[in-house]
């Protein structure tokens, strides 16, 4: 399995932003891998994850670096009103109203989502229902105009579909394994015919692609 990445950066994209904040939230941090590259961080960083076992993990991590972190239960934050310069966030879910809430004015939203066209391709190769998140709707000209209704002015987006390929059929059923959200039935007895059928494509065509989906954008309070 190869997986392209899109044309820009989100990593860059933030350093570059961060420099001159004096504070911080990261929203959706994980195990804090990602916050904690950014060191040195502002004085005043926070961040927020909705997944318990990750809490300890990025605790462990991000504390030593002085970062307060806050487990949350949905998009509500539990911070103070016009607390940061920057919020990032990368495949969380937020509310653009709460985001604009703990900014300060002129403050910046960086964020970089998952469309709701990711991987669909698998779905229609096995002959699979597409799933029904509520999100086939979430794209950048959607998110654009959601944080524009609350009084953002976007200042840089962009949204890709990046490929992954696949050159053995044990790749997919592990990926699939992965990520069972996307054919929440999968089992190799109940999709062997179509599993069949695609280790003979990936062995005439050396690999088989499918579409990815991702957008980021850059926002200012």
């Amino acid at each position: 399995m190869h997986e392209e990445s899109p044309s820009w950066n989100y990593g860059c994209i933030v350093r570059k932003t961060l420099s001159g904040c004096d504070s911080l939230l990261d929203m959706g941090t994980g195990g804090g891998e990602f916050l904690s590259e950014l060191a040195p961080l502002p004085a005043d960083t926070h961040a927020t994850e909705g997944y318990a076992p990750n809490v300890p993990v990025a605790q462990a991590k991000l504390e030593p670096l002085g970062v307060r972190v806050h487990e949350i239960g949905d998009d509500r934050l539990p911070l103070s009103d016009e607390s940061f310069d920057l919020v990032i966030n990368r495949h969380e879910s937020y509310d653009p109203a709460e985001v604009r809430r703990v900014l300060r004015p002129g403050g910046r939203f960086i964020t970089q989502q998952v469309g709701g066209r990711n991987d669909l391709d698998l779905n229609e190769l096995l002959a699979a229902p597409n799933p029904d998140f509520g999100m086939s709707h979430w794209d950048l000209p959607c998110a654009r105009m959601e944080l524009e209704a609350v009084g953002f002015a976007v200042i840089e987006a962009a949204q890709e579909f990046p490929l992954t390929r696949f050159s053995d059929v044990d790749a997919i059923v592990l990926y699939l394994k992965s990520v069972p959200w996307q054919i929440p039935d999968f089992a190799v007895d109940l999709y062997l015919d179509r599993l069949k059928m695609l280790e003979n494509r990936i062995r005439n065509e050396g690999s088989i692609a499918i579409r990815g989906h991702r957008f980021f954008l850059v926002s200012e309070k």
